[in-house]
């Protein structure tokens, strides 16, 4: 498994294409925050999910299969018990790395993914380890205005 700044660089250096699987068309969501993060900075984007036909603009795919390009990471936003499937797919499709997201930590689909010769990196984000690696953490467009440090005129202080 990689898990060290060296070979995350390496992986997000050498990536031209994301699979992002679970992409969310909901712009609040934090695979969509990735997401556009990530075509904001030079990466080709591929949304995986059955419940739309594009978001951020990408043309999305019912699964992995689907899509028509060699995709290098198989970004997973999905809960750690659905991983299995998707590793299937991105072995089938010749993906190059099995990236699962914070908080997904399926260690079974990972030692599956090296066994078939795939990278594996699990519980972070290819957004902040971008933006970490790379300087990227001052990247513009957080200021969804939910979250502020100013007070809300309208409580009783």
């Amino acid at each position: 498994m990689v898990d060290d700044i060296p070979g995350l660089r390496r992986i997000l250096k050498t990536s031209e294409v994301i699979a992002v699987v679970g992409l969310s068309g909901d712009w609040f969501r934090p695979s969509y925050f990735a997401a556009k993060y990530m075509l904001e900075h030079g990466y080709t984007v591929i949304p995986v999910n059955p419940g739309y036909d594009s978001i951020l603009g990408q043309k999305c795919y019912q699964s992995l299969r689907d899509i028509p390009v060699k995709v290098d990471i198989v970004d997973c936003f999905r809960k750690t018990e659905d991983i299995m499937p998707i590793v299937e797919d991105a072995i089938a499709i010749g993906a190059k790395v099995l990236w699962q997201q914070l908080g997904v930590t399926n260690a079974e689909a990972a030692k599956k993914a090296e066994a078939a010769g795939l990278e594996a990196v699990m519980d972070r984000c290819v957004k902040i380890e971008h933006g970490r690696l790379f300087g990227g953490l001052n990247w513009c467009g957080v200021n969804t205005r939910v979250i502020s440090a100013k007070r809300p005129q309208w409580l009783p202080y």
